[in-house]
């Protein structure tokens, strides 16, 4: 896939995907309105924005890995033709899922709205069964070797301390 294609069909999945469970949603069950006057626990609250950023920008990285290593898109429907390893991959294998957790999280305590909470279990209790489910077994029938390797290397839900090269290997 070419560069092109693939920044366009990652910016749409993007916007689907992501977009829909932690934005969309999250605006459905609390409309994004403040469960409390904003001074209310200021230092959890300013917490929560810059868990939420955080996220955010996790998030991004990941998805641009896919243009600019994977050549395709995080969606099952557009892979990409090479595994991607670099960037925050080196840290985690399923930073996109972590990400997106993490933008719900900040959000409940930004907005100070505990309901964001148990949504946030569910989203990542989803995650997981379809990492196991699915991704973990295609990945292994299209990379092989290589993403065998890669996963015995690289933690899927917490990071590691010091990135992983595959020249490590």
């Amino acid at each position: 896939m070419r560069r092109s294609a693939a920044a366009t069909g990652s910016a749409v999945f993007f916007a689907l995907a992501p977009g829909t469970v932690a934005g969309l949603l999250p605006w459905a069950l609390t409309g994004w309105r403040p469960g409390a006057p904003f001074g209310h626990w200021l230092p959890a609250r300013l917490l929560g924005l810059l868990i939420l950023v955080a996220g955010a920008a996790f998030l991004v990285h990941a998805f641009a890995r896919f243009v600019i290593e994977g050549f395709g898109t995080p969606s099952p429907t557009a892979p990409p033709s090479h595994l991607v390893v670099g960037g925050i991959y080196r840290y985690v294998r399923n930073p996109m899922y972590i990400a997106v957790v993490t933008t719900i999280l900040g959000q409940s305590l930004l907005l100070w709205r505990p309901v964001l909470i148990p949504y946030a279990v569910a989203v990542a209790a989803a995650m997981v069964t379809f990492v196991q489910a699915y991704e973990q077994p295609v990945l292994t029938e299209k990379f092989g070797a290589e993403y065998t390797t890669y996963r015995r290397a690289v933690p899927g839900w917490w990071p590691r301390l010091t990135p992983w090269h595959p020249d490590d290997a």
